[in-house]
């Protein structure tokens, strides 16, 4: 409930440019993150920022579970192929787990964030579908790739993101334990 709205406005701001450019949207003013809020809330009231969330619940259900569970089997792997816990594996080896566990999130849900970002796009324009529509539409006129397209950059950005996340989250967790430890 927390993440459609901001993805929402985030879609929105990397499409306008491009729409105003197609004639699509009439040109005005620069747009900011501010200025798209404002325009949803005139235009669809505050229900207007859940345009897209069941693409977003069935996007984060799986993606989630893929990530998390990723992550754990990868650390779990390093552990046991070191002869340590999982605790022991150390930072390379950690961050390589995050990394993994971000790919197989992207790997299984980029289709449906595609799907996701297009129904908030095509919003903004008055068109809006539901998922199967939009999903078709895409299948029907740019092929089955167009759901994977931007995947690389993703990829890339995701293990350095997901490592350092995954980094963060075990230290801040040990120095956690250890302080209600002591």
């Amino acid at each position: 409930m927390a993440l459609c709205p901001t993805e929402l406005v985030k879609c929105r701001l990397q499409a306008m440019h491009e729409m105003e450019a197609s004639g699509k949207i009439a040109s005005g003013q620069r747009s900011t993150a501010w200025t798209v809020v404002k325009t949803v809330l005139k235009t669809n009231g505050p229900l207007g920022f859940y345009q897209g969330l069941t693409s977003t619940i069935v996007r984060e259900v799986p993606g989630y579970f893929c990530f998390f569970g990723a992550y754990e089997v990868c650390r779990s792997t390093f552990a046991q192929h070191m002869g340590t816990d999982k605790d022991g594996i150390g930072i390379l080896p950690l961050m390589f787990s995050g990394g993994f566990g971000g790919a197989c999130l992207w790997l299984v849900v980029y289709p449906i964030d595609c799907v996701k970002s297009r129904i908030q796009v095509y919003s903004l324009a008055g068109r809006q579908e539901g998922f199967m529509k939009t999903f078709m539409g895409i299948i029907r006129t740019e092929g089955f790739t167009a759901l994977y397209s931007g995947l690389t950059p993703t990829m890339i950005r995701t293990f350095p993101a997901n490592g350092a996340l995954f980094l963060a989250y075990e230290f801040s967790r040990k120095f956690m334990m250890e302080s209600v430890g002591a």
